[in-house]
């Protein structure tokens, strides 16, 4: 990045025949050549249906007199938990009524029960487990004939084939998948703001979908008003990011040069942020978002946010806005995210800090501290500031929307209250939100820290157990960190209707921790207490003053503490049956991540070539996970090893391709990351994990991606020792901790548009609708996505958008 330049325009940074015979009867035929048997159905695409049909192998004697109907439930048959089963019974003559009752096995739903087709999606099991349905028949005269079958469910697994590597400008799934464009930029949710015209003119962007669509959460609504249903599938609230904008589609020919127009700085200011917005699935199974619900908001960097937990009141966190520091003006580059089991959402503040101009020689009017902490968080002297909005001259004079970026100490000013010289001091934070209460401030909790948050996701909930939260600081070289509450959780708080004060509660008070990693395959949490070890007055590199101070500037805390520096840290996930963490290292290059400054958890050095052109460092990236000593979130300790490493297929499987990796699952520079949620099959037993890719290293090959995978635990590999190889030849040795290779239990899942990032995932809790967010397609204005979704000689600007992604026969996506 070059810091120099003051007022940069742009960003840094898935028949048998039924003959009837005249000699002996059918009836006696079925009875004697066919039992009943088990039967794998599967097909193309494994998209398996288990079928119980007698309409190929039914015995059709009409009734006879004086006897009750003929009936046939049809075959035994097998299956997998998650998939689609379809009951077909037959009856001789014309009953009066027939249908389906389940007699024994785990309870399901039966959908047409009343009728002689039925079906069901097959429920978790952990073992083959047999379910006993009974097909019955009435005839006129009250007469009953009943009939059973068993369908045996075994556990889940994935069940379509994997989809090939691509650079088509379409989003591309496996067969018997569909896709549909949900929410794009500029959609209005809004009532009375008009359909976007996608030509650079439209302007109320606090009323239409933001930009550069993130991670996302659906959230689910009442079947009437506007009440929270957690298990509601058909209406929610879908929660998104919107991290960033391509401000050359904003605006009809790109954006003018500084002093930048008011009107179109407003623009990309709104166009940054959060999205709440109704979606609802019809009858057909088809979605559709709901324009001018009373749920619908946006959340931008221009409202009103109030500043909670131990900085909030700071002398550092003290603006011409808020002079007693507890009150803030929005959130801005909102990458991943998180949720509570209280129903509030959990945005996280990335990439904020190049938003920001600070002038040379503003470290001179500052203490050495201050003008330290600046720069070690990329505030640094020389800073332009994103999009130049500090040049804007608004017509209102006291307006200091444009100004605020401008963290230069005023001169004229008295104190930071009277100018914005500590606004960089109030992002980097994680922020909730109550999704089902556009009246609420959003409340940054600065007891999480302050960095470059990616994401904030929960471990699992236990009654008495204090919760912990799983954060990644995305910069390389950077480290990973977690939040134990003080409080112990109380399962009644998940159902409060004061959903921000019980946010309060867990959330205001705590202890953050940053972990340090032993080649062992153990590591240690490091707790960010003020008055402990070097988080003192004393500290020759910084002077800590109070818990605020460690809190608002936790990299420098981590820094003296020793924690172990990462490849690039970014989201994190928890197995909701293990309760094992993830995460995923983005990638580093040379500089971060040389020859020599390998380590176990961070162990790979090599080139990967793109187009001729060398790749040294870790350019494909990691999934790393750790687990918890006594599985508790509680515990100061872990264990970790490496679930898999981001590789070509065609790259040394003995020292890059470690995880061994072909063409249906090799990826580069894993981002997103997600489990199957625990309300349905993909997440119970041996959950789905979702890997989303944000990739330049092997954009030669393919688009970004993503996979499903069903992984083992921590320990399930070894230790391994490979040889790293640099510029020149040069050798080293480095020992590490790998999980099992993943096989086939990865598949690649989706592969995105040209010039996209595959990021934000989650699914309705019955798994039958998944959420994916497709990033900046075209950003390099080499995509027409989504118009070429449906059309690939649409002619278009390019739109993020949220997609919706469905299983043809109605089951759970993946499975």
């Amino acid at each position: 990045m070059d810091d120099s330049h003051m007022f940069p325009m742009g960003y840094s940074d898935g028949d048998v025949d039924t003959n009837l015979s005249g000699n002996t009867p059918f009836a006696s035929i079925v009875s004697e050549r066919y039992s009943r048997r088990q039967t794998m159905f599967g097909g193309v695409a494994a998209l398996t249906t288990a079928v119980l049909s007698t309409s190929l192998l039914a015995a059709c004697d009409d009734d006879k007199e004086g006897g009750s109907p003929n009936v046939d439930a049809g075959q035994d048959a097998q299956t997998n938990s998650g998939r689609v089963v379809a009951l077909t019974g037959t009856t001789g003559g014309d009953p009066d009524s027939a249908g389906w009752e389940q007699v024994s096995g785990p309870e399901v739903v039966l959908t047409n029960a009343d009728t002689a087709t039925a079906s069901f999606i097959a429920p978790s099991v952990a073992d083959s487990t047999p379910l006993v349905f009974r097909f019955t028949a009435t005839d006129a005269r009250g007469r009953e004939s009943s009939d059973e079958s068993t369908v045996t469910v075994s556990p889940a697994r994935l069940g379509f084939e994997a989809v090939a590597k691509s650079l088509d400008d379409k989003v591309i799934v496996p067969e018997g998948y569909s896709v549909t464009v949900l929410y794009r930029l500029g959609d209005p949710i809004k009532a009375g703001v008009s359909a976007y015209s996608n030509n650079g003119s439209d302007s109320d962007f606090d009323g239409r979908a933001g930009d550069h669509h993130d991670a996302l959460y659906y959230y689910g609504l009442s079947t009437s008003g506007n009440g929270r249903d957690d298990n509601n599938s058909n209406r929610g609230l879908l929660v998104m990011n919107h991290e960033n904008i391509t401000q050359d589609f904003l605006h009809p020919s790109g954006p003018s040069p500084a002093p930048r127009p008011e009107a179109e700085a407003l623009k990309e200011m709104e166009a940054h942020g959060v999205s709440v917005v109704e979606v609802n699935r019809d009858a057909a199974g088809g979605w559709t978002y709901a324009q001018g619900s009373a749920l619908n908001r946006r959340v931008t960097p221009l409202i009103e946010v109030d500043i909670n937990g131990p900085a909030g009141g700071s002398p550092n966190m003290r603006t011409r806005f808020s002079p007693d520091g507890t009150a803030g003006r929005g959130t801005i580059n909102n990458c991943a995210n998180g949720f509570t089991p209280w129903g509030t959402n959990i945005t996280c503040e990335e990439n904020w800090a190049y938003y920001f101009r600070r002038d040379y020689g503003d470290d001179a009017a500052r203490t050495p501290a201050q003008a330290t902490a600046l720069s070690r968080y990329g505030v640094s002297e020389g800073n332009g500031g994103n999009f130049a909005w500090t040049t804007v001259q608004p017509a209102d004079p006291d307006n200091t929307v444009f100004s605020r970026w401008n963290a230069t100490v005023d001169p004229g000013a008295a104190d930071a209250t009277e100018d914005f010289r500590n606004e960089p001091n109030q992002f980097g934070w994680v922020v909730e939100i109550d999704p089902y209460d556009p009246s609420k401030a959003p409340r940054k909790r600065t007891a999480l820290g302050r960095f470059g948050h990616e994401g904030c996701w929960p471990g699992l909930f236990t009654a008495g157990r204090r919760p912990a939260f799983y954060m990644g600081d995305d910069g390389r070289g950077e480290y990973i960190y977690k939040f134990v509450s003080s409080t112990p959780w109380t399962e009644s708080d998940a159902q409060s209707d004061d959903r921000l004060a019980i946010g309060d509660k867990y959330l205001d008070e705590g202890t953050l921790y940053v972990a340090r990693f032993s080649a062992d395959g153990t590591g240690v949490w490091l707790p960010l207490v003020f008055g402990q070890g070097p988080l003192a007055p004393g500290n020759a590199d910084y002077s800590f003053q109070d818990q605020a101070d460690v809190l608002i500037h936790a990299r420098l805390a981590a820094d003296a503490l020793g924690a172990t520096p990462m490849d690039r840290p970014e989201w994190s996930a928890a197995n909701p049956v293990n309760g094992e963490i993830y995460f995923t290292l983005t990638n580093s290059n040379a500089s971060k991540r040389p020859l020599n400054g390998t380590d176990a958890p961070n162990p790979r050095h090599y080139n990967d070539l793109k187009e001729g052109d060398d790749q040294f460092g870790n350019p494909n990236g990691h999934i790393l996970r750790m687990k918890e000593a006594g599985d508790s979130g509680e515990a100061s300790g872990f264990e970790w090893d490496i679930y898999a490493f981001g590789a070509g297929a065609d790259l040394d499987p003995n020292n890059v391709n470690i995880s061994m990796l072909d063409a249906m699952n090799d990826f580069s520079s894993p981002d997103g990351l997600w489990f199957s949620r625990p309300s349905n099959p993909a997440g119970l037993v041996n959950p789905v994990l979702w890997i989303q890719t944000d990739d330049g290293a092997y954009t030669d090959v393919t688009n970004c991606m993503m996979l499903a995978a069903m992984p083992g635990q921590v320990g399930d590999g070894g230790p391994v020792t490979i040889t790293n190889v640099g510029a020149g030849g040069a050798m080293a040795s480095q020992a590490t901790n790998v999980g099992q290779a993943p096989g086939t239990n990865m598949r690649r899942f989706l592969v995105g548009p040209k010039e996209c990032e595959i990021t934000g995932i989650d699914s309705t809790p019955d798994g039958r609708a998944l959420f994916v967010n497709i990033q900046h397609p075209g950003e390099d204005g080499n995509s027409n996505w989504p118009a070429s979704q449906s059309d690939n000689s649409a002619s278009s600007r390019p739109r993020s958008a949220t997609i919706v992604i469905t299983k043809d026969d109605g089951g759970i996506v993946a499975l």
